[in-house]
């Protein structure tokens, strides 16, 4: 009788073997033949899913635990078939999926894959190592470099964070790992600085006074920032506090909010050592004020500044925001999510330091077991050095199979698509200012607006003050002030939850809603592979109806003409 996975005769299988080898599954769990055959009928499901994907509900309409009600209660003893095993795909996985890469997918951000990605991670798989030092697999080291270099070169980065200078790039797991890295880096680095002030050499000295100067440390971000920085200032083990910002900035860090907080902590004892600043915040896709921030930062040099580009660094690839690419030589680190909006998948985060011995003087601890003559010599990378986990997969092969099938003018088509798409939107949105409101001017595809009130309820209302847009004053984009007295604006946030909650309960969309400063806004983003404009024009279609329907039975609602 033939093995599941074996060949068609088990025994002939067997009888390769030596005697002591009682296995009957093939080591690799397949043999080649069978291996090749669910491939082919994987990748053609794989096909099928995407080129069906529209067709499938968004969300699961599942509930808590089903899939414990579908499956075994233990494993199988004995293997089964692949034929067997594939058809669960469909019935357990599917089911419990919320499709990130669906056209009716407008939440968040996105989280993109693409057909040669895919095939990087499979490759990745197939060639499977830890690859903690050079020695490990060579290759997976120096590919990472390259493409690393590929990348900062293509977002036109200040050349310090070259790898043929004192800087580079390094694939992290996310941004959160990243920011939680280079955090650690800034602490022992504000540590070491300190010491070296202070003359301390001894080695129960500097133990002991390195103790004293962390319980003084205080990270800084801002209420826009990322809450992975408040995060990992838990795990490094120092305080954190909040830079103010503030709607009439459009909530961009500026650089005299940022002086205001370091000198209000110095005047308690405390020391901050760690900044994050952003380029695309969350909430709004805000872009911190960084040249105003460089001026403190020369007051300041022992403050570790990191951008948090996470989604929006990968417009820096249009020479359109090339301006802010030059804008990153204020700060010691950048990092930008591929597997956001450029195409690879999850995990594909880009780091990039102007002095990567910031990292290795904090991260670089070689016991005996690692030592091996390459890296001794100084003339290899050891990337187990730049990060806090020791091993690491080899990454960097999608995102050369990405960038090699599109080239850098397929990227920026496609990053240009999306950015079309959201401005698509956000005029539809202008299109019925009666209805809605945008909260800050759109930005890299994201339109984050509110519902007006009734009209006797209606907000105070600003111009963008772009001076550039030719249309009458009272079709023209007027962000909610959320400093409106406190009825009113609790007014506006009740109706546009309530039109939000509309959308979720139907399920045929997937956004998302936020708080910004005391504003209830709702967000829609649509910038992944398969993002069409249809589908924003159906989910203007269904804010536009719910809106309505919420004002009209409100007993002071009316639809009021263009806000004047």
């Amino acid at each position: 009788m033939s093995s599941a996975n074996g060949t068609a005769n088990g025994d002939v299988y067997r009888s390769k073997r030596s005697e002591m080898d009682e296995r009957t599954i093939p080591p690799l769990g397949m043999t080649g033949q069978r291996f090749v055959d669910a491939a082919t009928s994987s990748a053609r499901g794989i096909e099928q899913y995407y080129a069906n994907l529209s067709t499938r509900p968004v969300l699961p309409s599942i509930s808590p635990g089903y899939l414990q009600e579908l499956l075994a209660g233990k494993a199988p003893e004995h293997g089964e078939s692949w034929s067997d095993i594939e058809k669960d795909i469909e019935t357990a996985i599917m089911p419990g999926l919320t499709h990130w890469q669906h056209p009716k997918f407008m939440a968040f951000f996105p989280a993109t894959t693409t057909f040669p990605s895919m095939l990087g991670e499979m490759w990745s798989a197939a060639l499977s190592a830890p690859a903690f030092n050079w020695i490990c697999s060579p290759v997976i080291t120096e590919l990472e470099t390259v493409v690393m270099d590929w990348l900062a070169q293509m977002l036109d980065l200040p050349e310090s964070f070259l790898s043929k200078g004192k800087g580079g790039g390094v694939i992290q797991l996310s941004a959160s790992d990243t920011i939680l890295t280079v955090m650690v880096a800034a602490r022992e680095r504000f540590i070491r600085r300190q010491l070296a002030r202070e003359g301390v050499t001894e080695l129960e000295d500097i133990e002991d006074r390195s103790c004293e100067i962390r319980a003084k440390l205080v990270a800084l971000g801002t209420d826009q920032a990322h809450s992975s920085t408040r995060k990992a200032a838990t795990v490094a083990g120092t305080r954190f506090r909040t830079v103010p910002v503030h709607h009439s900035d459009l909530y961009a860090l500026k650089g005299y909010e940022l002086r205001k907080k370091i000198e209000e902590l110095h005047n308690k004892g405390l020391h901050p050592y760690y900044l994050t600043v952003t380029l695309g915040t969350t909430n709004t896709c805000a872009v911190d004020d960084f040249d105003s921030i460089a001026g403190v930062a020369k007051d300041y040099p022992d403050i570790w500044i990191h951008c948090d580009a996470a989604y929006a660094g990968s417009a820096l690839i249009l020479p359109e925001y090339r301006h802010l690419s030059r804008q990153m030589s204020v700060v010691d680190s950048f990092n930008f999510n591929m597997h956001k909006w450029l195409l690879v998948n999850f995990d594909a985060s880009c780091l990039y330091v102007q002095k990567r011995r910031d990292l290795t003087d904090t991260l670089s601890i070689t016991p005996a077991y690692l030592k091996n003559q390459f890296s001794d010599s100084g003339l290899v990378t050891d990337y187990r050095d730049w990060q806090i986990p020791l091993g690491r997969r080899f990454r960097s092969l999608k995102i050369w199979f990405v960038i090699r099938t599109f080239g850098v003018g397929g990227l920026q088509g496609y990053v240009r698509h999306g950015i079309k798409l959201g401005n698509l939107f956000a005029d539809l949105v202008r299109s019925r200012s009666d209805l809605f409101s945008i909260l800050t001017p759109p930005a890299f595809g994201l339109t984050v607006f509110t519902v007006n009130p009734a009209k006797k309820h209606r907000l105070k209302l600003e111009n963008d003050g772009d001076g550039a847009d030719p249309r009458p004053d009272q079709d023209r984009h007027i962000p909610v002030k959320p400093e409106a007295e406190r009825p009113e604006l609790e007014q506006a946030n009740e109706i546009t939850k309530e039109v939000f909650e509309i959308i979720e309960r139907k399920r045929e969309f997937f956004l998302t809603s936020t708080l910004v400063g005391a504003v209830y806004a709702i967000r829609v983003v649509s910038t992944n592979p398969l993002a069409e404009e249809q589908y924003l024009r159906q989910i203007f279609d269904v804010l536009v109806d719910a809106a309505e329907g919420v004002l009209l039975k409100r007993p002071s609602a009316q639809t009021n003409g263009p806000s004047e």
